[in-house]
C-alpha cells in the first residue's frame, strides 16, 4: 500500500470535497481516501499493484478539479506566495466588482426610496427613458459577471458533470436573473415599458459581488489557519556555511550532504541536525520542544535545525538532511494531522454530498409553488428561486470541521505537543482514566543520589569513576570535588566494585554499602526521583475528574513510596514490559476510555491498545508510531494540556457543526418564502448572498479563536517554577 498527499485546485464547497472523495473511492485498489476542504488536499491511500497515481489524478480531473502530488520538501515559500497571489487576485476582484455593482445597486434602488429624495441623474429615469436606464444596467452588470466568470466556468461544468456545488447555485440562480432581465430589455425595445419594473440586473452584479466578498474574507481567514505550520516550515535557515578545507563556503540548506562540517555562529539558526564536534554554547530549542531554558552543548551532543545558537561558535557535522530532520518530522507529523478527518465530521461529509442536488430540487419546488400560488406571477416565483439558490452554504458545512482541527493541532505544535490525527484529537477529550508509566515519566528514568549515611562521599566516587554502571554515574555526578588515586580496581559481576585507596582496601558492595578492610563505614542511597512537575500534573489530572493510575514493573513497596510522594491514587505494581497492554485492555473492558502515557519503546504495546497513546520524550522520539499523541517535553502536565486543548477543539467543532446546520436550516425556509406565507418580509436575494457569504466566514472566525487557547494556570505556574529552579 501506498500513500500519497495530492493538491486538489478548483474546489469551492463542501460538495466539492465530497465529489472528489466519491470518485476517488471508486477506483479498484483504492483503500482510504480523505479530501480536506481548507487544506485543499487529499489523502490517498492505495494498492500501487492495483492502480496508479496517474489514474487517480485522471479520475479527478475527468470529475472537473485539477490534482497535483504534493512535494513538501522547501516548499513554504511557494505555498506562501501562491496563497497571497489567491487572496490578492479575490481581493481585486472584488473591488472591480464593487466599483460597478454600486453605482449599479444605487440606480436600482434610488427610485424606489420615496422618504427622502436623493440624487438621481435625469436621462436614467426610468420612467422617462426605460430603455437607457435597462442598458445602462446591463452595461454596469457586463464588467461584475466578467470578473466572476469563475463561478459560470466551474459552476456550470459541475453541473453538466453531474456534480453541481455552490458555484452552481450561484451560476444558476445569478444567470436566471439576467436572463429574465434581458427578455424584459428586450420587451422594453419593443414598447413594452412596464417591463421596466422586472429588471433583476442588480441582483446579480450584487450577488456575485458579495459572494466575492465572502470569497475574499473566506481565504484570509483559510490562510490564518495554516499559521502555525507556515511558522514551523520557516524555522530553518535558508543557507549554511561549510567548512571545506580551511575555508568557509555560504551554501543553500538544500544543497548540504551528510558529512559536510557546519559552522554556526552566535545568533545563527543551526541548519541540519547533527553532532557538535567542536566548541562550547547554549542552543535555544523552543521552538522544537517549547522548552525555555538553552540546553548546554558541548563536543558529542546532538544540535537540531531551527534551533538557535545563543552563544558560542560551535562546529558540527550533518547526519540529518532534508525531510529527514527532527523539524521536517514534526511537520510531516502536524500536516497529516490538519489533513485528517475526525469522525465528529461524518454527519457533515454526508449531508454535503447530497446539500447541493437537495438544495436544487427545493428551489425549483418552491419557485413553481408561488408560480402557482400567485397565478402566474414569475417575477415572484423567480425571487423565491434565486433566493434559495443563494442563501445555501454548503461551504460552512465543509469548513466546519477542518479548520478547528488546523487550528487545534497548530496550537499543540507551539506548545511541544504533537498531535497525530483528527481522530485522536477528538478522542483525547473522552479520556476518562489515565495510566501513567513509572519510570521515564513520572520519574527521571535515571538514579539519583538522595541521601549520604557517613563520609563515605569522596571515597565511593573515586571507586565508581570506572565503572560505567549508571549507578556509578549517579554517584559521580552528585560528588563534587577531587577523587583519591585508585590502584588495583575491579568490578565484581552482580556484586559491586572494589580497589585499594590509601593502602587500604575499598569495597562497594550492593546498595551501595562502603567497606573500608571489611569494616562498615556508611552507604550512599540512590533512586529513581520523581519529576518535579509529576505531583502537580497528577492534582491537574484528578482535578478534573479523571483517574490516575501508575503503572510498573517494580515491587509494590517501591512503586507505593513514589505514589505516595506524586500523589497518584492507584497503583499497578509488578507487571512485566508484556503485560502492559492487558492491563489498558482490563480497564477498557470495564468501560474506560484510557490514556497510556509511557517512554515508547518497552511501553509500546500499551501505547497502541490504549485508546489514546501519549508518548513522552524529546524531539528525537517524535518518530514513534506506537503513539497518537507526542509530547515533546518531558513534561506530565503536557498530558492535561492536550487533553484541554482537545475539549476545547471538540467544543468549537460542535459550535460550527451548530451554525452551519442551523444557518442552512433555517436560512432556506425563510428564502422559500414560509415566513411570507404568514405575513412576514420576503427575502431579497442580494441579503441572501450577504448571509450566505457571512455564514462562512463566521465558522472560520469561530476556529481561530482556538488561536487563544492557553493552558491552565497551574501548568504556566509549574513552569515558572521550575525555570527559577534552573
Amino acid at each position: 500500500m501506498e500513500s500519497k498527499t495530492l493538491k486538489i485546485g478548483g474546489m469551492s464547497c463542501a460538495a466539492c470535497s465530497a465529489r472528489v472523495e466519491r470518485v476517488v473511492k471508486k477506483l479498484n485498489g483504492v483503500e482510504n481516501v480523505s479530501v480536506n476542504l481548507a487544506t485543499e488536499k487529499a489523502s490517498v491511500t492505495f494498492d500501487a499493484q492495483a492502480v496508479t497515481l496517474a489514474a487517480i489524478t485522471a479520475v479527478i480531473e475527468k470529475a472537473g478539479y485539477t490534482a497535483v502530488e504534493e512535494i513538501k520538501v522547501n516548499t513554504a515559500d511557494k505555498d506562501r506566495a501562491r496563497k497571497q497571489k489567491e487572496i490578492k487576485t479575490l481581493w481585486t476582484k472584488f473591488i472591480v466588482a464593487a466599483v460597478f455593482s454600486l453605482p449599479l445597486f444605487y440606480i436600482a434602488m434610488a427610485p424606489m426610496i420615496t422618504v427622502v429624495r436623493l440624487p438621481f441623474p435625469a436621462f436614467l429615469d426610468m420612467m422617462n427613458y426605460p430603455l437607457v436606464y435597462a442598458l445602462a444596467e446591463l452595461l454596469l452588470t457586463l464588467p461584475v459577471i466578467g470578473v466572476g466568470y469563475r463561478f459560470y466556468t466551474v459552476g456550470f461544468k459541475s453541473l453538466f458533470k453531474g456534480s453541481p456545488n455552490m458555484d452552481s447555485l450561484i451560476a444558476v440562480g445569478t444567470t436566471a436573473a439576467v436572463i429574465y432581465s434581458l427578455y424584459n430589455t428586450w420587451q422594453i425595445a419593443n414598447t413594452n415599458f412596464a417591463a421596466v419594473d422586472a429588471l433583476y440586473y442588480e441582483s446579480a452584479g450584487v450577488i456575485i459581488t458579495l459572494v466575492l466578498l465572502g470569497k475574499s474574507l473566506e481565504a484570509g481567514a483559510k490562510g490564518k489557519t495554516g499559521e502555525a505550520i507556515k511558522k514551523l516550515m520557516n524555522l530553518a535557515p535558508k543557507t549554511a556555511f561549510v567548512v571545506h578545507d580551511n575555508a568557509e563556503i555560504e551554501l543553500p540548506v538544500d544543497k548540504l550532504q551528510i558529512g559536510d562540517i557546519i559552522l554556526v555562529k552566535p545568533g545563527g539558526a543551526i541548519p541540519v541536525d547533527g553532532t557538535v564536534i567542536d566548541g562550547n554554547t547554549a542552543v535555544d530549542e523552543s521552538m522544537l520542544t517549547g522548552e525555555s531554558m538553552p540546553v548546554d552543548k558541548k563536543a558529542g551532543d546532538t544540535v537540531y535545525a531551527a534551533t538557535i545558537n545563543t552563544t558560542g561558535t560551535i562546529k558540527f557535522k550533518a547526519e540529518k538532511i532534508g525531510a529527514d530532520t527532527a523539524l521536517a518530522q514534526i511537520i510531516k507529523l502536524v500536516e497529516d494531522a490538519q489533513g485528517s478527518k475526525a469522525p465528529i465530521a461524518a454527519l457533515a461529509d454526508k449531508v454535503a454530498g447530497v446539500f447541493v442536488p437537495v438544495v436544487s430540487v427545493i428551489a425549483l419546488l418552491a419557485g413553481a409553488a408561488w408560480f402557482i400560488g400567485t397565478g402566474g406571477d414569475i417575477q415572484f416565483a423567480l425571487t423565491i428561486f434565486i433566493s434559495v439558490l443563494v442563501i445555501a452554504c454548503p461551504c460552512a458545512l465543509g469548513l466546519a470541521t477542518p479548520t478547528a482541527i488546523m487550528v487545534g493541532t497548530g496550537k499543540g505544535a507551539e506548545n511541544g505537543i504533537l498531535i497525530k490525527s483528527g481522530e485522536a484529537l477528538e478522542t483525547a477529550h473522552k479520556i476518562d482514566t489515565v495510566i501513567l508509566d513509572k519510570t521515564g515519566t513520572i520519574t527521571e528514568g535515571k538514579p539519583t543520589v538522595t541521601a549520604v549515611e557517613g563520609d563515605v562521599l569522596q571515597l565511593a566516587a573515586s571507586l565508581e569513576r570506572y565503572s560505567e554502571h549508571p549507578i556509578a554515574k549517579a554517584v559521580c555526578d552528585y560528588f563534587d570535588g577531587e577523587y583519591l588515586d585508585v590502584r588495583d580496581f575491579r568490578a565484581v559481576v552482580g556484586q559491586g566494585v572494589e580497589g585499594i585507596i590509601g593502602g587500604q582496601r575499598v569495597e562497594i558492595r550492593r546498595g551501595i554499602q562502603v567497606f573500608v578492610d571489611d569494616e562498615y563505614k556508611g552507604k550512599i542511597v540512590v533512586s529513581d526521583t520523581p519529576k518535579p512537575s509529576s505531583k502537580s500534573a497528577i492534582e491537574r489530572l484528578k482535578s478534573m475528574g479523571i483517574e490516575v493510575i501508575m503503572l510498573t514493573g517494580d515491587s509494590l513497596q517501591t512503586a507505593n513510596e513514589i505514589a505516595q510522594e506524586v500523589g497518584a491514587p492507584r497503583v499497578l505494581a509488578e507487571v512485566l514490559p508484556g503485560d502492559k497492554s492487558n492491563e489498558v485492555r482490563k480497564l477498557q473492558e470495564s468501560g474506560k476510555t484510557v490514556a497510556m502515557v509511557g517512554d515508547g519503546i518497552n511501553d509500546a504495546p500499551a501505547l497502541m491498545q490504549a485508546d489514546i497513546g501519549i508518548s513522552i520524550g524529546s524531539g528525537t522520539d517524535i518518530a514513534m508510531e506506537s503513539a497518537n499523541i507526542v509530547l515533546m517535553r518531558s513534561d506530565l502536565m503536557e498530558v492535561s494540556t492536550a487533553i484541554e486543548l482537545s475539549k476545547r477543539t471538540i467544543r468549537n467543532i460542535k459550535q460550527n457543526l451548530f451554525w452551519a446546520f442551523g444557518y442552512n436550516v433555517v436560512g432556506i425556509p425563510v428564502a422559500a418564502g414560509v415566513l411570507h406565507l404568514f405575513g412576514g418580509p420576503l427575502l431579497n436575494p442580494m441579503l441572501a448572498a450577504a448571509a450566505m457569504s457571512l455564514s462562512s466566514v463566521s465558522v472560520l472566525t469561530n476556529a481561530l479563536r482556538l488561536k487563544r487557547f492557553k493552558a491552565k494556570e497551574q501548568y504556566s505556574a509549574n513552569r515558572k517554577a521550575k525555570e527559577r529552579v534552573l
